[in-house]
C-alpha cells in the first residue's frame, strides 16, 4: 500500500499557488503529485521517474489532470539538465519507493523471496551481478560505505564463501547468509524493528542505482531550472542522503533554509506508516 510520507508537511512547505510550475523529481506512485494538483487547481506538475513500471500510473494522471500534468522518464539528474522552463517548486522524495518495495519480483526487500535485482530503472547492473561477481574486498567496502555496517568484512566473507558452492540467486538466500554470518545473538542486539540484514540490502541497493551521486549531481544542477524565490523540498530516509543535502545547502550560498529544524513525521504518521519513521523533510528557498 502506498502512503506518501510527510504529505501535509510537504504541502505546507511547497504552498502551491495558481500558475506555479512544480517538479516532482521522484514520482513513484504519484502520491505527492496527486495531492499537489488537488490542493491547487491551477498549478502544473512535471513528474520524473527512472522506473518504467510507473507508466500505467502516469497514464491515469494524464487522463485526470490533462495538460496540468506531464511526465518525463529517466534519472532526475539527466532530466533536470534537459528542462528548459524555470520552475517555482521542486520536490525530491529520495530512496526506494513503496511500490518498488511492495513488488516482491523487484528484489528490493527480503520480506518475500525473489530474484536479487534492486534496479530502479529495470536495466543495467543488478544486485545479483554485484553479489555473485564482486570480490570480497569490494563487497566489504560497498556494505560499509553505503550501509554503515561495521560487520561488513564478515558479511562479505560469508557471501564469497557461500557462492563458491552455489550462486546466490534470491533475496532470502542473501538474507540467510547474512543472518548466519552475524550469528543468532546479533539479531537480538539490534533494535527489534530493524532486521539484521537491512544495512547490507540498503548498501547494495544504493550502489546498484548510484543513488548518492545522483542526489549530489542533481542538487548542484538545480539553479538552471529555478525561478527566483523558488522552493526546494527534500525528503531523505537515511544519514547518507541527508548528509549530502545538508552539505549542499551549507556550501551553496543561493539556498536558505525555510525552517530552523528538520521536519520529521509525527507519532501518528509513524504508527500508521512505519516506513516513515526515518524520514526527514528539509525546505530551502532559492535566491538568484
Amino acid at each position: 500500500m502506498h502512503i506518501p510520507v510527510l504529505l501535509n508537511e510537504v504541502l505546507e512547505l511547497l504552498n502551491p499557488k495558481a500558475g506555479d510550475k512544480i517538479v516532482d523529481a521522484t514520482f513513484g506512485y504519484g502520491g505527492h503529485t496527486d495531492a499537489i494538483l488537488k490542493s491547487e487547481p491551477e498549478c502544473y506538475v512535471t513528474a520524473i521517474d527512472r522506473d518504467p513500471t510507473v507508466q500505467p500510473r502516469v497514464d491515469e494522471f494524464k487522463k485526470i489532470y490533462k495538460d496540468r500534468f506531464s511526465f518525463i522518464p529517466g534519472k532526475f539528474s539527466d532530466v533536470i539538465n534537459s528542462l528548459i522552463e524555470k520552475h517555482d517548486k521542486v520536490l525530491f522524495d529520495f530512496g526506494v519507493s513503496s511500490m518498488q518495495l511492495d513488488d516482491a519480483e523487484r528484489g528490493f526487500s527480503f520480506s518475500k523471496d525473489a530474484k536479487l535485482d534492486m534496479r530502479m530503472s529495470c536495466n543495467g547492473l543488478s544486485a545479483y551481478d554485484v553479489i555473485n561477481n564482486y570480490d570480497e574486498k569490494d563487497l566489504a567496502e560497498i556494505i560499509f560505505k553505503y550501509g554503515d555496517e561495521r560487520h561488513s568484512r564478515k558479511i562479505a566473507n560469508a557471501i564469497v564463501n557461500a557462492r563458491r558452492t552455489n550462486t546466490i540467486e534470491t533475496t532470502l538466500n542473501l538474507h540467510n547468509i547474512i543472518v548466519e554470518a552475524l550469528g543468532f545473538e546479533k539479531i537480538h542486539k539490534v533494535h527489534s524493528n530493524i532486521d539484521v540484514a537491512t544495512k547490507t540490502f540498503q548498501a547494495i541497493r544504493i550502489f546498484v542505482n548510484d543513488e548518492l551521486r545522483e542526489i549530489d549531481k542533481t542538487l548542484h544542477a538545480l539553479p538552471i531550472i529555478l525561478s527566483d524565490n523558488a522552493i526546494v523540498a527534500t525528503i531523505t530516509f537515511h544519514a547518507l542522503e541527508d548528509r549530502i543535502v545538508k552539505y549542499w545547502a551549507i556550501n551553496t550560498s543561493n539556498f536558505t533554509p525555510l525552517t530552523r529544524n528538520v521536519i520529521k513525521p509525527s507519532y501518528t504518521e509513524v504508527k500508521n506508516n512505519p516506513r516513515a519513521r526515518s524520514a526527514k523533510l528539509r525546505g530551502y528557498v532559492y535566491k538568484k
